[in-house]
C-alpha cells in the first residue's frame, strides 16, 4: 500500500469518528465501493434520521484532476453538500477546478498537512 492511499485511509476514518458527533448515520467507501450517492461512491455519506445530508471526500495530491470534479458534481447534483478534504498545498488546483465546474457555492474545502519536525 502507498503513502498517499495511507493517509487517504487515516483521514476517513478520523474524519468519520470526528463527525459522528454530528451525523448519527455515517456510511462509508473506505474498504471499496459499497454505498453510492448519486452514482458515485463519496469517502463518507453523512446523514441523520434517514435523509443524507452531506458528503465528504479525501482527497490527496495525486486523485484532484479534472475527471474528479466530475465526480463532486454528481455528487452535489441532489443537493447534497460537499466537503473536500484536500492537502493545504493543493488549495489554489481545488478552488480552480471548482471555479471551473460551478461548483464553488456547493463546496466547502478543508486542508491538512503532515508535518514531522526533527531536531
Amino acid at each position: 500500500m502507498d503513502n498517499e492511499r495511507l493517509i487517504h485511509d487515516w483521514m476517513c476514518r478520523n474524519l468519520r469518528d470526528r463527525l459522528s458527533r454530528e451525523y448519527r448515520e455515517i456510511r462509508d467507501n473506505i474498504a471499496g465501493r459499497e454505498n453510492d450517492l448519486n452514482g458515485v461512491y463519496p469517502d463518507l455519506i453523512l446523514g441523520n434520521h434517514g435523509m443524507v445530508l452531506a458528503a465528504c471526500e479525501v482527497e490527496t495530491e495525486k486523485s484532484i484532476t479534472q475527471e474528479k470534479a466530475e465526480d463532486w458534481k454528481k455528487v452535489v447534483s441532489g443537493g447534497v453538500k460537499l466537503f473536500l478534504m484536500v492537502p493545504k498545498e493543493s488549495t489554489k488546483k481545488v478552488t480552480s477546478l471548482l471555479w471551473e465546474a460551478g461548483l464553488m457555492d456547493k463546496v466547502s474545502i478543508g486542508t491538512y498537512e503532515i508535518v514531522i519536525k526533527m531536531p
